[in-house]
Parts: C-alpha cells; structure tokens; sequence
C-alpha cells in the first residue's frame, strides 16, 4: 500500500510539484545573482572609504548601505516566506483529493495552543518554551483534526538551560462518537526521559497494559498505559500498529499517542524544520517534499485507521 501510494505521488510531484519548484528555484537564483552582486558593491564601496579615509564619506554612505542590506534581507525572508506555503498547499491538494480526506486548510504562521499540547499528558512539562508554526486542518472521514509544527523546551534543573521535550509534528482530533477511557503510548526506548510524564499519568490512575498488545514488535518498541476503563486492543486496532511500525521501520522517527476519551492526540519528533527553502544551493529535492509528504500522511493514516476500525 505504501510502495502504491508513494508511486502515485511521485507523479503528482512530477506533474504538479516539480514545475512550481522549478519557477521558485528561477526566484532563487534571481535573488542569489542580487545577492553576489550586492557583495560587489559593498566590498567596493568599503574599499573606496579605506582608501579615501573621509568621514563624510563614511557617515554619508553608511545610511543607504543600511537601508539597502535591510532590503536584502527583507527579499530573503519574503522567499522563504512564499517557498513552504506554496508547496504546502500543494501537497495538501493531493491529500485532499483522496478518498476520506477533506477540507484541508493551512496557515504558516498559526499552531496549537500551550494547553492543549498539556492536555496530551503525553509529556508532562511547564514548557517554559513554546513555539510553533505550520497549522493544518480538516477532516479525516468525519473526524475533525488540526496539526502543526511544535517546538517545546524547558529550563533544565541543573544550569537553567533551555532543554528540548519535544520538536516535530503534533495533532489533536475528535473522534465523532461517544468514547471512555485514557491510553498514552511511549516509545519504550524513551522511557528513561519520560518517567516524569508516566509518573504523572500513573498518578491519574492509569497503569502498564503491554500484557493486552499482542503485536510482540509491538510491545518491543512502545510502552502503553491506560486506565482501567479503557478497551485497549479496541482503541489500538492491529492496522494502526501495523502502520506505526511501518512508519518507524522507515523513519527511524518517533511517534508518541495519546487517547482520552473521544480526543486523539498523535506526536512525530523531527529534528528539522522541514521543507525550509536553501538560498545557496537547489531546492529541486523529492526526498525534502516526500519527507514532509510522510510525516503528514502517517499522522493522518493514524486517525484514519481509528476512524475506519471504530
């Protein structure tokens, strides 16, 4: 299903992606050629100063190079600006002609809220550093979900540094009928990082389940918790494990999961900021566009399969 699925958006990157990168890339290269010549002229113009030593020379140049590189800048941020919206939304566009998907809806600069990343309980942290970008919403069969980019850190006991809790792709969804019960699932390989947030959890009542998982790989590779009132195996259908520890097999990636009641919360880390344009180099990359494809497919597939198996 994967290898079909990737195939199919391999053309569409192809028809549709591809030549939109090549009109950015024809932006890039204008704004790389703006920014060598720039160089030429300031690297001759601070020569002419040197040489000439008059400091009315200095002070009267000094204010149109500070406008002119403040434009320079203000041209770089515009690219990167448009770069990630416009492929975005195309990348949205083939997600929302599938079937089950619809209404989706992007905005680069608006992301969840501090609380609702708490109300997970999938990390328990003040998060003393919130940030976040990349907002997504729709539907998924008839589940509404919104997702973004997170950047959550907090100030670490032993030097008051800013240490990372969390960097990657968060989702929040609804499950559209009536659900009991509260499932948080860890990385097992984590744990030694997490055990404030299985304290906390244990705390409110809920207890190690990995005797209801039946996947042995599994529960090889994810703690998971719930509380006595939840039905675990009918929550975490086989289809879903089976996609998550497909997506890991490739990824490398890790995914957290959190159920409460008829709330979903999914969590995929990611090191990078995905999808950001170089200026110095080429954006013609499939591997960057299918990268943030995967990230936002396998965290959609998540809610899909609870949708189709509930």
């Amino acid at each position: 299903m994967y290898l079909k699925e990737l195939e199919t958006f391999r053309i569409y990157y192809s028809q549709t992606i591809h030549p939109e990168l090549m009109r950015m890339e024809r932006q890039r290269l204008r704004l790389l050629g703006l920014l060598a010549f720039s160089a030429f002229l300031l690297v001759g113009a601070f020569v002419i100063e040197l040489y000439l030593n008059l400091l009315v020379l200095t002070l009267a140049l000094s204010i149109p190079i500070t406008f002119y590189i403040a434009y320079l800048v203000y041209r770089v941020q515009q690219f990167r600006r448009t770069f990630k919206p416009n492929v975005v939304n195309l990348i949205l566009h083939f997600i929302d002609e599938q079937p089950n998907y619809g209404q989706l809806a992007y905005d680069p600069r608006k992301f969840l809220t501090k609380d609702r990343f708490k109300q997970s309980k999938i990390f328990s942290t003040p998060a003393h550093y919130y940030a976040g970008e990349d907002y997504i919403n729709g539907r998924v069969g008839e589940m509404p979900f919104e997702m973004c980019e997170l950047s959550v850190r907090e100030i670490a006991r032993t030097d008051n540094k800013l240490e990372v809790i969390f960097e990657g792709v968060f989702l929040y969804a609804v499950f559209n009928e009536e659900a009991e019960g509260h499932m948080v699932i860890w990385p097992r390989k984590m744990r030694k990082y997490l055990s404030r947030s299985i304290k906390a959890f244990t705390w409110e009542g809920g207890e190690n389940v990995d005797h209801e998982i039946l996947n042995d790989q599994f529960r090889e590779r994810f703690l998971v918790y719930a509380t006595e009132d939840t039905h675990v195996v009918g929550i975490l259908s086989e289809p879903m494990q089976d996609s998550i520890l497909d997506y890991v097999d490739r990824t490398g990636k890790d995914i957290y999961l959190a159920f409460h009641d008829r709330e979903i919360y999914a969590a995929v880390t990611e090191q990078k900021d995905l999808l950001e344009p170089f200026i110095f180099q080429s954006n013609l990359n499939f591997e960057l566009v299918k990268e943030f494809y995967e990230d936002i497919s396998l965290i959609l597939r998540v809610v899909q399969d609870f949708d189709q198996t509930h």
